[in-house]
């Protein structure tokens, strides 16, 4: 386990790391989770193993601290993760995101595009205002004092033994308060953002949570959509061996130099 210091009061992000060859490849979880538990059985199938692999958490998840200054925004936890990933000496990574993640890691791309050499989107948010059926809609439906005071049982309760397993874990806080913030939005927004990045861009779906919104405009701006037949909001753990493929076919596309 690796730590940096990047957020208030002396916070401090965590990661488990794999050596291997450059270029790195970062890994970022969604709401309420933990980037080892979902990447790592992926990242280690013989198709994607053998690079320096950082598992992060983000600031109030996983291993890593819950500064009670932190507001927990999009622009706020891409701003702490590019100080770790400046501390851990990373530059020009290969960022494999999922769901929240994605969206902080199209902001990570935005403000930092020399940490960023390629961007595999898993059922990342891309727009402000998620659907009700999401997870951080449901989140932020609650009030914070209501969150903290019966919301996180319910909400323990109502998403599953799994996702409950990671989020059991997370800052209460900082889960409700990440959730407001993929409410919010950055701006401009994620997918603005990710029409207009330099470095090459996958999209990957589960192919049972039904067709990428915008598809054809994420096609035309240079992103590369990949649909999972059978997998959902989870790929990575629902088709291991198919996202492992679509990963690695995004990792060959040829990348820019970083100046």
């Amino acid at each position: 386990m690796q730590t940096a210091t990047v957020g208030p009061d002396g916070a401090q992000m965590r990661w488990v790391e794999t050596s291997g060859s450059e270029p790195a490849r970062v890994y970022v979880h969604g709401l309420g989770a933990m980037s080892a538990p979902y990447f790592v059985p992926v990242a280690t199938r013989p198709e994607l193993a053998g690079h320096r692999s950082l598992f992060v958490d983000l600031l109030g998840f996983g291993l890593s601290d819950r500064p009670a200054a932190f507001g927990y925004t999009l622009d706020e936890h891409a701003t702490a993760l590019a100080r770790a990933l400046d501390a851990a000496g990373v530059r020009a990574a290969d960022v494999i995101a999922h769901s929240m993640g994605g969206a902080v890691a199209i902001v990570l791309a935005h403000h930092r595009p020399d940490l960023v050499r390629r961007l595999v989107l898993v059922e990342a948010n891309l727009d402000p205002n998620p659907p009700p059926t999401a997870g951080s809609s449901g989140v932020a439906s609650y009030a914070e004092d209501e969150f903290l005071a019966t919301g996180h049982a319910q909400t323990l309760d109502r998403v599953g033994p799994h996702w409950a397993a990671t989020m059991r874990l997370a800052d209460p806080v900082a889960l409700h308060r990440t959730a407001l913030g993929l409410i919010a939005g950055s701006r401009p927004t994620m997918r603005h953002m990710l029409e207009r990045l330099p470095m090459p861009r996958t999209f990957v779906q589960g192919g049972r949570s039904g067709p990428v919104v915008g598809a054809d405009d994420l096609t035309a701006a240079g992103v590369t959509v990949v649909t999972v037949p059978g997998a959902g909001h989870n790929v990575m753990l629902d088709a291991p061996e198919a996202f492992a493929r679509a990963a690695v076919a995004a990792l060959a596309t040829a990348a820019q130099p970083v100046g």
